[in-house]
């Protein structure tokens, strides 16, 4: 699951309840120009989109 915003920004109750729901799906926050990295007790990563898009290639 990937959730995208355009800066950092709070992680939204519909991703915090997909990550609930369906816990062996990695579930991440990506952000434009947003600098923050770092993983929620919930297990959802946020990131700047540049570190999701790099494990892809």
């Amino acid at each position: 699951m990937v959730e995208c915003k355009w800066g950092s920004a709070e992680i939204s109750p519909g991703l915090r309840y997909l990550r609930q729901r369906f816990a062996g799906v990695p579930a991440w926050q990506i952000s434009a120009v947003g600098t923050k990295a770092y993983e929620t007790p919930g297990g959802i990563r946020v990131a700047p989109a540049c570190r999701l898009l790099c494990r892809l290639i």
